[in-house]
């Protein structure tokens, strides 16, 4: 399989999971590349339910829209968030693959999957039943997850089996935190090196200079663009300020552009909220251009 991009890494936006006023906020910032999570559009069916979603919905539109779009497969969640006071066995697993696949295909989704990299709670063969099985069971492209319990051996494995790699930059921080930048590095460089053809995704990657190191690398995703609107303060790479600075003939035009779509999408919002929105829209370009000066066209 050739590389999905010829060019440099692709920062997919996360974050927005089918809400409309992100999805606004994204498409007023003309950002190309999405990641989202199926978590809460399966987590509470079982694996023979229904899993359609009207034609005109976020998921659906964005997955045709976007030159590429990731979707996560919410196991973090459920292992490790909402879900984590279940108890989960390879059969509870199974189901969560079961109504994933389900959900993508009753949809016409083409989204490149994330895998059930189950690792930390089932161990390193599990994860190889659930990617073997996922690999037969569904068309659509696939990204298997490199964590630090399969160790040497299994990214060898990995990386032989796999055409599209990821590596958990938030687990690397919190395994090597003096070291984490170095260890991607240098993780990259080794798939790579074994593998040229091979795509890799920097899972979690919200630091700039990671970002610029391993530009060679095909994507990456990260929520920093929502940090301006849920902390109050944005950086664009030289100054740390409040959104409230915005220049008033910025915001003004950028609020023009997120309430024509968010009018051609028929859904109402009052005015609080549409600020919101603009802000968050805004955030977005800001960090688009970040990306752009660290590692090239984000197009």
């Amino acid at each position: 399989m050739p590389r999905l991009f010829d060019s440099n890494i692709k920062v997919h936006f996360a974050g927005s999971d089918g809400e409309e006023i992100f999805y606004a906020a994204l498409c007023a910032a003309k950002t190309r590349y999405r990641l989202y999570s199926c978590y809460k559009y399966i987590v509470n069916k079982s694996p023979d339910a229904d899993f359609r979603l009207p034609a005109n919905h976020v998921i659906k539109v964005q997955d045709r829209e976007n030159r590429h779009v990731i979707q996560d497969s919410g196991l973090f969640t459920l292992m490790f968030g909402k879900g984590k006071d279940q108890r989960q066995t390879r059969e509870t697993l199974t189901q969560w693959q079961d109504k994933l696949i389900a959900f993508v295909e009753q949809n016409g989704i083409t989204a490149t999957c994330v895998e059930i990299d189950c690792q930390k709670v089932l161990g390193v063969e599990d994860a190889w039943y659930f990617r073997e099985r996922m690999r037969r069971r569904l068309k659509n492209p696939q990204i298997n997850v490199f964590h630090f319990e399969d160790g040497k051996r299994g990214l060898d494995r990995l990386i032989d089996f796999s055409s599209y790699i990821a590596i958990s930059v938030p687990e690397l921080r919190i395994i090597k935190p003096k070291t984490f930048r170095e260890d991607t590095r240098y993780l990259t460089h080794y798939i790579k090196n074994r593998k040229p053809e091979i795509d890799i995704h920097l899972l979690g990657c919200t630091d700039v200079k990671m970002i610029a190191q391993n530009r060679f690398c095909t994507s990456a995703d990260s929520t920093s663009w929502l940090a301006g609107v849920k902390f109050g303060y944005f950086d664009d790479g030289t100054q740390k300020a409040h959104i409230r600075h915005f220049k008033r003939e910025i915001f003004e035009r950028r609020q023009a552009e997120v309430k024509a779509v968010i009018d051609s999408r028929g859904v109402p919002l009052r005015a609080k909220t549409l600020d919101y929105c603009t802000n968050a829209s805004i955030c977005a370009t800001i960090c688009k251009r970040k990306y752009e000066r660290a590692a090239g066209p984000q197009e």
